[in-house]
């Protein structure tokens, strides 16, 4: 699985999560392999436990680089994809910020609208010269 698809994998979850928050994303991640809705890979995990470990930082980070937004106004591919690309970029050092914000891009254009990648786009930016 390349680092791509994993991001993918993990997007799918944060997005899951985002429908279902009484449930952790481990749960998620479990209910979906038991399916075999999904392969999650061990970066895939490290993202995910990136995002459960710190998602009211990463919360605060997005909102607070979100001119005008709150996170319960902005679509849901987007804030998945943001909640990825955050942890990425603040608790992964091995991935250059310019590769997180390229794959949440890429990933926003898939699921989302050229609006969500563009705004995404925009947030990252921000974020990564902060």
């Amino acid at each position: 699985m390349t680092r791509r698809e994993a991001r993918e994998q993990a997007f799918i979850v944060l997005f899951e999560k985002i429908f279902d928050n009484e449930a952790t994303l481990s749960e998620i991640v479990e209910t979906a392999k038991e399916a075999e809705l999904i392969k999650i890979n061990a970066f895939a995990e490290n993202i995910l436990n990136m995002v459960e470990e710190n998602s009211e930082e990463i919360d605060k980070i997005i909102e607070e680089n979100s001119q005008d937004w709150t996170l319960l106004r902005l679509p849901k591919v987007s804030l998945a994809v943001l909640r990825l690309a955050v942890a990425e970029i603040r608790y992964i050092d091995e991935v250059p910020n310019g590769v997180a914000v390229n794959e949440a891009v890429e990933l926003a254009k898939k699921y989302g609208t050229n609006e969500d990648a563009s705004f995404i786009n925009g947030i990252l930016g921000t974020i990564t010269k902060a």
